[in-house]
């Protein structure tokens, strides 16, 4: 495939990306406007301002992944579900009492039981 497929199929991606991302600011704008303006002592927000709260909620909650961020994930959790199957029992065990080891500081209160035991 040649050179200038690839800019044009990038281009068309950044464009499509936009107009969604404008097309979200939108609706986000408009639900804004007409259920939290009438339920909560907000105020009504511009285009531009849902555009900026998409955006901020996008890095804070979303992150910008891209496709293969999100399949990295899947040889990782196979990778270690082939280890666990060829473990023994004994060495499930240990590990699993490691972990409870590593997460009850957690449940603990400073001078009493764990939390939720009486």
């Amino acid at each position: 495939m040649s050179k200038q497929f690839w800019v044009k199929k990038i281009v068309g991606y950044l464009i499509l990306a936009f107009c969604l991302f404008g097309f979200f600011s939108f609706v986000l704008m408009w639900l804004w406007n007409h259920v939290l303006v009438d339920v909560m002592p907000v105020a009504s927000v511009s285009y531009w301002q849902a555009f900026g709260i998409l955006m901020i909620s996008k890095i804070l909650f979303g992150g910008f992944k891209s496709e293969f961020d999100r399949h990295r994930g899947g040889r990782w959790k196979k990778g270690m579900e082939e280890k666990w199957q060829s473990m023994t029992p004994e060495e499930r065990e240990k590990i699993k009492e490691e972990w409870r080891n590593r997460c009850s500081v957690w449940g603990k209160k400073e001078n009493g039981p764990k939390a939720g035991t009486e």
